[in-house]
């Protein structure tokens, strides 16, 4: 059953769960230190990225959490290549995740673009996204709940990132009542 992310059933079963455990020495991307000073600096693309996140799931039908993972994953690979010069897309196979991956591209492409009317420069490099990428993705693996299509870490980052704001609803529920 694919209930809406403000269902209050659904927000209600999140908060009684318990997250599986999370093992330190299989976290992706060790390599790369996001600290907390950082993220403060970085806040504005932080809140823009994670509401990117949440709306490019949301428009996706059926998307899970496992299909934000594996946009992040394929968005945290493109921008390493970025780092080394060199511009390869690491586009997920998954129509899911390739479909939050290309939404979430086009949004930091026109964060960056009215940047410089927002802040009057262009400040956000390329290795300040990937850090606040590496950063989603951390939160996603203590978020996962473990569950295949479940939709924990995209409930988070509905409440943190669009606490007031609704989503877009699917046409058909598949919520069956009497």
């Amino acid at each position: 059953m694919d209930c809406p992310l403000d269902c209050e059933y659904l927000q209600e079963a999140h908060q009684h769960e318990k997250p599986a455990a999370l093992d330190l020495e299989t976290i992706p991307n060790q390599d790369i230190r996001v600290t907390e000073g950082f993220l403060e600096t970085s806040q504005d693309l932080v809140v823009f990225l994670g509401r990117a996140l949440v709306v490019a799931a949301a428009d996706t039908p059926g998307a899970a959490d496992t299909d934000v993972r594996g946009a992040l994953d394929g968005l945290v690979r493109t921008y390493r290549t970025l780092q080394s010069g060199v511009y390869y897309e690491s586009r997920p196979q998954n129509p899911l995740a390739a479909n939050i991956f290309g939404r979430v591209q086009e949004g930091l492409a026109e964060f960056r673009r009215s940047e410089p009317e927002r802040v009057g420069m262009s400040k956000t490099r390329d290795g300040d996204v990937l850090k606040v990428l590496v950063f989603f993705q951390r939160v996603e693996l203590d978020r996962n709940n473990g569950r295949p299509r479940g939709r924990a870490f995209l409930g988070a980052l509905r409440h943190v990132y669009l606490p007031e704001e609704g989503l877009p609803r699917p046409s058909a529920s598949s919520l069956i009542l009497p």
